[in-house]
């Protein structure tokens, strides 16, 4: 039995060397030659670099892939990236010194010639390939290190291939380096730090994988360490790679949450949300980790209270709310938007018209783009004003109310709410309007300037919960 186990290792070890081996053909010299000589940003190979940095940036700002993909096949930005993943695995401290250096000047060159063109540029739009690359997440690190072993690997061949180039595509190093200097241009702060996080991931895991090569291809040292320093360069790398990796993680874990919610919500609204005599327009949906927002858009026969309420009862059974979520609320906001005084019968009229051009004319209404309909738009516009006064008067979430008074204030023990009625006189005229007031109860043990300060705080607080300046607090 221990016999045959052992052939079946040897096997598998001979089949492993034929098959995935490839220590065979590899040129070490050569290799490190090669990547020496391409640290350097002096003469031509800085002026390739701002070339190829102007070209990305124009095809950033007009939206072309094409040029993008052209401008990371002239960038040389690999040479000092595989030069100090070379550096540390040789022990070859003069050339990690001089990578870095020369990764530095590729990094000012790279973001002062991308600033410079966003700042002339007459095209401010962010496209979507702008916006694609200010989000790194887990995979992005994922590309950067599988990139980085077939860039490495295929370095190292006596016969070269063209590998190189689709690892420059597939790793992108340019686009994010233009992207940040996009931020630094339009004074957008989280762009450029969401660009330069993923050039920085990039950068790191590319270096790491050729680390790993040169150390498990053996390439020749050029001084020895100590294997007591050895090991504390490597606890110090792991947890540099790991530090690096967090960041990343949490936001594709952001992005996880959204889609899941962005599908939940979508299956809400075409299921749900459809009334007779009430057609939707269109939807919005915004994620947010504690309260999102479902706008609807409706045109025809008002949407009532009582469909509102389905609706809102609705969200949970999706499981876009959910009161007992801890340690704070999710909660999905459902907002409508609507016509409300129409008495326009949808099917007779839209019948009229071919799908092309109704679907034109809806568009129309609601991205004011037809003259003839400003007047409408201003209605509508009105129209949702005094619903969101009349929302903010006549319901308010008292249960939702009352966990967040205790989880932000503490002291409070429990409110009472009810309309004043207060006079208001100007120069013109004098009227009476009703204000909303919280009667708050505090702890006994809360000292007098204690608990005037909890007055103003739940005040202020109250106001931007509701979304109304006129709310009042007293204590009782």
């Amino acid at each position: 039995m221990q016999n045959n186990v052992r052939y079946f290792l040897v096997a598998l070890k001979r089949l492993y060397k034929s098959v995935l081996g490839f220590e065979e053909g590899t040129d070490k010299l050569a290799t490190i030659e090669d990547i020496k000589k391409d640290i350097s940003f002096r003469g031509h190979s800085a002026w390739i670099l701002m070339f190829s940095i102007f070209i990305a940036s124009i095809g950033l700002n007009v939206n072309s892939t094409a040029v993008i993909i052209g401008a990371m096949l002239i960038s040389p930005l690999m040479g000092p990236i595989l030069g100090i993943g070379l550096s540390i695995g040789i022990n070859d401290f003069d050339t990690l010194i001089r990578s870095f250096k020369n990764l530095g000047i590729a990094i000012f060159i790279a973001l002062f010639t991308s600033t410079l063109y966003f700042l002339i540029t007459p095209l401010s739009i962010e496209q979507s390939e702008i916006l694609a690359r200010t989000k790194p997440t887990i995979l992005d690190v994922a590309v950067a290190l599988f990139g980085g072993f077939a860039g490495i690997i295929a370095g190292s061949r006596k016969e070269k291939t063209n590998v190189i180039p689709g690892v420059a595509i597939a790793t992108a190093l340019m686009p994010p380096l233009c992207t940040a200097g996009y931020g630094l241009a339009t004074f957008k702060l989280h762009y450029f730090l969401g660009a330069f996080y993923l050039f920085f991931i990039n950068s790191v895991f590319i270096s790491l994988a050729t680390f790993i090569v040169v150390r498990y291809l053996k390439f020749p040292v050029v001084g020895f360490v100590s294997s007591k320093k050895l090991k504390r360069y490597h606890t110090f790398v792991t947890i540099f790679v790991i530090i690096t990796i967090i960041p990343s993680t949490i936001i594709f874990y952001r992005v996880i949450q959204e889609t899941r919610f962005r599908v939940k919500a979508e299956n809400f609204v075409n299921e749900k949300c459809n009334f007779d005599q009430s057609e939707l327009l269109n939807y919005k949906i915004k994620f947010s980790d504690t309260l999102s927002t479902i706008d609807l858009y409706y045109i025809g026969k008002e949407i009532d209270q009582n469909k509102q309420i389905f609706l809102e009862d609705k969200l949970e059974e999706y499981g876009l709310t959910d009161k007992n979520w801890l340690p704070m609320t999710k909660v999905t906001r459902l907002r409508i938007h609507q016509e409300k005084d129409s008495l326009i019968n949808l099917d007779e009229r839209l019948s009229e018209f071919h799908n092309s051009f109704r679907l034109n004319i809806l568009e129309d209404i609601y991205t004011k783009n037809n003259e003839l309909i400003k007047d409408k738009d201003i209605k509508i516009k009105l129209l949702e004003d005094e619903i969101i006064k009349l929302s903010k008067k006549d319901t308010l979430p008292f249960y939702q109310l009352n966990r967040e008074l205790g989880y932000h204030f503490p002291a409070v023990r429990n409110y009472s709410f009810a309309h004043a009625v207060q006079l208001i006189t100007t120069p013109d005229t004098s009227y009476y309007d009703t204000l909303p007031v919280f009667l708050l109860n505090f702890d006994s043990t809360l000292t007098a300037r204690a608990k005037k300060e909890q007055i103003g705080k739940s005040e202020e607080w109250l106001k931007i919960r509701l979304e109304n300046p006129n709310v009042k607090t007293l204590a009782y």
